[in-house]
């Protein structure tokens, strides 16, 4: 029983991790550590080299069945239009308008901490970006799109001093009296950008319009990404039907993507960790949602909204925004309905969402994350210290008849059913449950796992210092000091356990914190902080069970 026991807990504490992060890697398409296969890396499309195909098709309507859709040459690369704000530094292209290029000023890159993040980019390494545009399925009827020459009208391109907002419009020439008005609105502290179209038919003939906000992007990770865990890179979209979905680009490649087609609500996005950029548009009506292999490597995630039947002479307006930054899961939640799931909690939500309500509470009252995450440890330790008294119980006497057990098995290790017989009789004896430490670990482990996500999920935690050494929760310790600490009470923690009968399960006892404490070097500080605050607070309690039961 007492093997049992111990298998069971080694099982729960490393097993059920190691296989749950690998699992993770392997459905996110990162290699596998038990021998799966890698997702192939694609080289990176030029910049441009599928601009022609990335024009979505109009769906047919009533008024106005299928035809011949005429659909602008790609056009050579146009002027850059640079908007500077306190958050971002925003660049477009006048071909089509296009926000081609999106600096976070707020955040310092990873791996190039000279350089600010960069979010959106169009180079050849690279192509991620913002796209908008009018299409019809009016045969002969030409509309345009994001590869149409635009001209920015003159104006402030940076937020000044005391300004609250600022506004770039283009216009495109009229083609037939008919043209199209983008005017993005950036207002201050905010990374939701406000864009207004406005389709002015200028022409003698009525059109029946669609017009698409479409993200485009190369299919590979972000540079610099974890190969010890693994987040989510690639689209996703919301509709209240089917709510939060995220898409492989290896679906979309096999014409597999398998989201909503159609829906009154929602909206799409392009996620990686820590950052993600969307097309919002909250005011309820019909819509499509299309996917898009679109190049090499290059993919794309649109919303068509149907504008309707613009007479000649009228305008239609369609409000939406973009929103490109962090996931800040308290201002996500304010844009737009779902669009909290951006930050990507897994199958763990109802657990995360509160814990990072309670930790982001705890940062507030103490100024830092490193020591709220320390504290949300201790809240954590308190609220189940009845339950782990429980558990630590069992180990302590467990360890307390082990020398009598180890006798015993000695004695009658020729004679395994009678050993079995008498181990249980002295279990009995000494009203020692083998298995009751395992059941208060079954009910917490859920909570520890979900709050390993809040932590990796965070990006509250890039460039968040703690104490000294450590400047940045969401980077590896640089001195390999917390690791080393963490491997170190995990040992401590087998040392006051009970020692297995069985040679060979004490010493995998001893190797097993070796072996998953090689993974930590390598994982944020933040998370090998709340792991070796967890065990600290761990070893404090089952000691002093132990010293109370009289074996320490």
């Amino acid at each position: 029983m007492t093997d049992i026991r111990r298998t069971i807990l080694w099982v729960v504490f490393v097993t059920s991790l190691f296989l749950l992060w690998d699992a993770w890697n392997k459905h996110n398409g990162q290699p596998s550590l038990l021998g799966g296969p890698a997702r192939p890396v694609a080289a990176a499309s030029a910049p441009g080299t599928s601009a022609s195909a990335g024009v979505p098709s109009a769906s047919p309507t009533a008024q106005a069945p299928a035809g011949t859709v005429p659909q602008p040459a790609a056009a050579p690369g146009g002027e850059p239009v640079v908007v500077t704000t306190d958050l971002v530094k925003a660049t477009f292209d006048s071909v089509g308008g296009q926000l081609v290029r999106l600096e976070l000023l707020k955040y310092r890159d990873a791996n190039h901490p000279e350089h600010n993040v960069v979010l959106m980019d169009r180079v050849a390494a690279r192509e991620y970006v913002a796209q908008t545009g009018l299409i019809t399925a009016q045969s002969g009827v030409a509309l345009p799109t994001h590869l149409t020459p635009m001209t920015a009208v003159p104006g402030a391109r940076v937020l000044a001093d005391g300004q609250d907002s600022l506004s770039l419009r283009f216009e495109s020439a009229p083609v037939d009296g008919r043209r199209l008005v983008k005017v993005y609105t950036f207002k201050r502290g905010d990374y939701a950008v406000g864009v207004r179209h406005e389709f002015v038919n200028g022409g003698s003939t009525p059109v029946t319009a669609q017009l698409y906000l479409q993200l485009a992007r190369d299919g590979q990770a972000p540079e610099g990404e974890s190969k010890f865990y693994s987040t989510f890179t690639g689209p996703a979209m919301f509709t209240t039907a089917s709510k939060y979905k995220k898409i492989d680009f290896k679906d979309i490649a096999k014409g597999d993507a398998g989201h909503d087609k159609t829906a009154k609500d929602g909206w799409i996005a392009m996620v990686q960790h820590y950052f993600a950029s969307a097309w919002i548009v909250n005011a309820e009506g019909a819509r499509e949602f299309r996917t898009a292999k679109v190049g090499d490597n290059l993919y794309t995630i649109a919303m068509v909204l149907p504008l309707g039947e613009v007479a000649p002479g009228a305008t239609q307006v369609q409000e939406s925004q973009l929103f490109a930054g962090p996931q800040m899961e308290n201002r996500l939640a304010e844009l737009a309905p779902g669009l909290e799931y951006l930050k990507d909690y897994g199958w763990l939500m109802p657990l995360s969402k509160p814990l990072f309500w309670l930790l982001d509470e705890l940062y507030s009252a103490i100024g830092n994350w490193g020591w709220a995450i320390v504290a949300l440890v201790v809240v954590l330790k308190i609220a189940f210290f009845w339950l782990n008294a429980s558990a630590y119980k069992s180990m302590a006497k467990m360890r307390a008849i082990n020398p009598r057990v180890m006798e015993m098995r000695e004695r009658l290790k020729d004679k395994p059913q009678q050993m079995q017989q008498e181990m249980m009789r002295i279990y009995r004896e000494e009203k020692v449950n083998p298995l009751g430490g395992c059941l208060p670990i079954l009910i917490q482990m859920p909570f520890f796992i979900a709050l390993y996500w809040v932590l990796l999920s965070s990006v509250e935690m890039r460039n968040a210092p703690w104490i000294g050494w450590i400047t940045d929760l969401s980077a590896k310790d640089p001195w390999f000091i917390l690791p080393v600490l963490m491997t170190a009470s995990s040992l401590a923690q087998v040392a006051l356990g009970a020692k297995p009968p069985d040679p060979m399960q004490a010493r995998l006892m001893w190797f097993m914190p070796l072996a998953f404490g090689v993974m930590f070097f390598f994982f944020p500080a933040g998370l090998v902080l709340y792991w070796l605050t967890n065990n600290v607070l761990s070893i404090a309690q089952q000691w002093y069970i132990n010293k109370k039961l009289g074996v320490a």
